[in-house]
């Protein structure tokens, strides 16, 4: 039977896998080239189109679904292994091995660590990420209401605490993986997230 330590080493390792530079790769270029020279979901919808974004997306959601509903059902009730699971998911995205540990912003992995845990709150915070997005056209932005809005959906809806203090951690570490993006916004140069093939470091 799989061991706490080698679950989380595998949560860690699939988290890790870098989809969007992959992506990129699959269409002739290196994704940390173009535009924020970021290998998440935004960059490569930005670059490269929806079709690779949403294939970005669908893939790094289910990095973190897969080994989080994984501890779910190997570990029943086991809130730690779950939570560390979950937690190696998104460390693995943000710091992969794959890349030097410089990886994504940890949105896309995270909607799904939350979705296998925190499901209402989830659908919730996604809707708050359409309503956002289509506001003011950043992906970036819709990505910090959402990530405000699970906790607070969490806590609010009374689920249970241990994930929705998870769910408060993980909302401050994708608030600092959107630092630049956070001063781009108050420069008024943040980029839309229509696609846009651009050398790096214009926006995320």
């Amino acid at each position: 039977m799989i061991s706490y330590i080698g679950i989380v080493t595998l949560s860690y390792v699939l988290g890790g896998i870098p989809t969007g530079y992959l992506v990129g790769k699959m269409h002739g270029i290196d994704i940390r080239e173009y535009g924020s020279g970021n290998p998440g979901t935004a960059n490569v919808y930005r670059t490269l189109g929806a079709k690779a974004g949403i294939i970005t997306f669908i893939t790094d959601f289910f990095k973190g679904l897969g080994p989080v509903l994984l501890a779910v059902n190997l570990f029943p009730g086991n809130y730690t292994v779950i939570i560390l699971c979950g937690a190696a998911a998104i460390a693995g995205h943000i710091w992969t091995i794959f890349l030097n540990f410089k990886g994504g912003k940890g949105v896309a992995t995270s909607a799904g660590v939350f979705t296998a845990i925190l499901p209402l709150p989830v659908l919730g915070a996604f809707i708050v990420f359409v309503i956002a997005v289509s506001a003011t056209k950043h992906i970036s932005i819709g990505s910090m209401a959402a990530s405000i809005t699970l906790p607070i959906l969490s806590f609010y809806l009374k689920m249970s605490r241990p994930y929705s203090i998870m769910a408060l951690i993980v909302c401050a570490l994708i608030l600092h993986t959107h630092i630049p993006n956070i001063r781009r916004i108050l420069k008024g140069q943040e980029l839309s997230y229509k696609h846009k093939k651009t050398k790096p470091a214009e926006g995320s």
